[in-house]
Parts: C-alpha cells; structure tokens; sequence
C-alpha cells in the first residue's frame, strides 16, 4: 500500500491508483515488469518519505502540492477485465486513475474506457512509438489499437529515437505529432512545453510514460532500453506543465523491469514521477 494514499476508500478519493501487475502482451526479451506495482509502491514507501523521533514525514514534489489531495491506493487488479471495470468506476465518478504497469498495452484497455466514447487527445512520452499496424494486440501495437478512441491530430509522441519505418509512416499519414530529444536539445524544454500544450488546447488528455522514454543513464531497469532519451528533470518539467494546464482523464505509467534496475534508481524514479503527477493536478 502507498503511504501516498491518505483516504479508506475509492469512494473518498479524486485520485486513485491501480496497479496492473500483468506483461501478457509484451514481446521484450527483458521479463519482469509484472513486479513493478508493488516495486514502486516500495520504492515510493523508502525514497520519499523519513522517520525522525518516531514520526514519518513525507517529502514534498517540486511543483504543486499535496496537502488536500484525496489519494486512493485500490491495489492490483487481476486481469485486463478487472482493469476496465475499475477504471470505469473511477472515471464515471469523475474520478482521476493513475495506472501502475506492467507492460504498455495496458493503456489499450484504459483508453478505450477513459474516452467514454468521446476521442481523447494522448500524450505518449515513449521512445517507441509503438504504432506497428502489421501486427496487433500487443505493446507495440498501442497506438493502432487505440486508433478509435483518440484524436491523433492533437496528440503528441514525445521522447521517441527508436522508431521502425513501419511506425514513421503511420505517425506521417495520421500527422501525429514527433518530439524526439534532439528536438528538445534544439527547442528546450520550455518551448516543447509550450508546443504541448498548444495542441491538447480544449481536448481531454490521457498521459501514458513508458519509463524508457528517458535515458538508460537515469532509467536503466525498462524493458526495452534506448539510448539517447530524455533527462529525469526534463520529463518531470513536461509532465508538471502538461497536467498543470491541461484536463488530464488519466495517466499511467509502464515498463519498469525490477531485476535490470540499477540501485533501486528506475523505481525511486517512477515513484517520483507519480508524486509529480499527483502534486501537479
């Protein structure tokens, strides 16, 4: 359990946290990320909070708040079916899910229900654009699979180097929008920020961070590693502005591979992204 969460119930939260601890659709040859709810939830537990003269104190994010936050931790759901009914629940209360992964295609599965039938714009900070249409029902296929429920044309790939010709040409017909990190090296942060925010402007947004979007050098325990991604601080800058200004329907955040982490250094990570994300809102 999250020491995050500060409510008994989904009832009396805003925000709720589901972990999905499956990697049924992942073809990596990196196995594990299955764990990384609970890694997470630990790592969260041991890296942001300290014990002094018997108190525990939890530590602040950098932007935003998170005193007056109603925070539910609902644990883990048992398959993708489970997944829709919660995430169904949570958004017909008007209600924000924050998904825990587990592989990428579980954002399949909550898009199609956090629409609500309405197309939602997507912000995907990956380094993969995981838009291959050849083949379907799995990580990669994300995007294709998502097709129906999302505006592509006000949505936004961001952190993505390793990208197969297939994809390239399914981003070009759809004119889904590319910022890779040399465009970011080039723009900086602020601009790309403000490019973001530009084209979600009026949409209902779902934010989804694979956590190889950012460099190995920061993020070495993912499934498919890159190299060449985003700086820790550059991907939290983004996420601060986007979720700040924007009318965010969800988030999630996948790919965590415990055994090939580095020092605990990946999951104090996304531990720290999702005290973002929540302080941010």
């Amino acid at each position: 359990m999250l020491r995050r969460s500060n409510v008994a119930s989904l009832r009396d939260a805003e925000i709720v946290v589901i972990g999905v601890p499956d990697e049924s659709r992942s073809h990596a040859k990196r196995r594990g990320t299955s764990r990384a709810p609970d890694v997470l939830r630990t790592a969260s537990n041991e890296s942001e909070f300290f014990e002094r003269g018997g108190m525990l104190i939890p530590t602040c994010p950098m932007r935003g708040k998170l005193e007056g936050k109603r925070v539910f931790d609902a644990g883990n759901v048992g398959s993708k079916k489970d997944l829709c009914k919660i995430v169904h629940d949570v958004v017909s209360a008007g209600k924000l899910p924050i998904i825990i992964g587990g592989d990428h295609s579980l954002t399949t599965e909550t898009i199609k229900v956090a629409s609500g039938g309405k197309k939602l714009s997507l912000l995907y900070f990956d380094a993969h654009p995981d838009f291959v249409s050849s083949v379907r029902n799995y990580y990669g296929s994300v995007l294709t699979d998502s097709a129906q429920s999302l505006n592509l044309r006000k949505s936004m790939l961001i952190g993505t180097r390793a990208a197969e010709p297939e994809e390239l040409e399914n981003a070009r017909q759809a004119r889904l929008k590319i910022i890779n990190p040399l465009d970011i090296a080039e723009m900086g942060v602020r601009k790309v920020a403000q490019m973001i925010n530009a084209r979600t402007a009026g949409s209902r947004t779902y934010i989804s961070v694979d956590l190889d979007c950012v460099d190995p050098a920061f993020s070495p325990g993912v499934s498919v590693p890159s190299p060449g991604g985003l700086s820790a601080v550059d991907l939290i800058y983004l996420l601060n502005k986007v979720i700040s200004e924007g009318n965010i329907v969800g988030i999630d955040i996948v790919e965590l591979v415990p055994d090939y982490d580095v020092n605990g250094m990946t999951a104090a990570l996304a531990a720290r992204i999702l005290s973002e994300c929540i302080g941010s809102l």
